[in-house]
């Protein structure tokens, strides 16, 4: 038996918007066909809004199979707002999930994030599984949820420059709240 090759990450191409609404949608609505429609919309929106840091896809055999986003975001710091990165969404096609893809695009997406001097990349979700990837509870750093609604234990963050001073509450860009995307579902 062979095991599959592990995916291939890369920059999201300006043409393949459609393919990576179809990953999002098909990952987020494999048991919430209405949650995959409104992952989707986000996705669309940050990229028409210019909110979008860094698109990255996972191919596995030349089939897409995922894809994490980088979205501007900022910390509400005392003396200044700094400018930092909401990782949302990660997508993995139901079929290639538990194959390590996710993992492998939040490894990319930490990389990115430091390539393009983002101090800290932050998220909501699962807190076992993504502190097994480096992710540690935002509020243990002094960092405020954006919103109530996000439980403490998932809201997250990786420090990039753990001495920036960028501490204080997340304030996400507006699509995540015209959409009403904040807190877990």
């Amino acid at each position: 038996m062979h095991d599959s090759p592990g995916p291939t990450v890369r920059e999201a191409l300006p043409g393949e918007h459609e393919d990576v609404d179809r990953v999002v949608r098909a990952a987020f609505g494999a048991e919430d066909p209405a949650e995959g429609e409104l992952v989707g919309r986000l996705t669309g929106a940050l990229r028409r809004a210019g909110h979008v840091r860094a698109s990255l896809v996972a191919e596995v055999e030349g089939r897409l199979v995922g894809h994490v986003q980088l979205n501007r975001s900022w910390v509400d710091a005392p003396e200044r707002l700094v400018e930092v990165v909401v990782l949302s969404p990660l997508s993995v096609v139901p079929d290639a999930q538990r194959r390590g893809v996710g993992t492998t695009l939040v490894e990319a997406a930490i990389a990115e994030a430091t390539r393009i001097g983002a101090p800290a990349v932050f998220l909501e979700g699962s807190p076992d599984w993504y502190a097994a990837r480096g992710f540690t509870p935002g509020g243990d750093h002094g960092f405020e949820r954006p919103s109530d609604r996000i439980p403490a234990e998932a809201f997250q963050v990786v420090l990039l420059d753990a001495d920036d001073g960028s501490r204080g509450r997340l304030v996400y860009c507006d699509p995540l709240w015209s959409l009403d995307c904040v807190g877990l579902r």
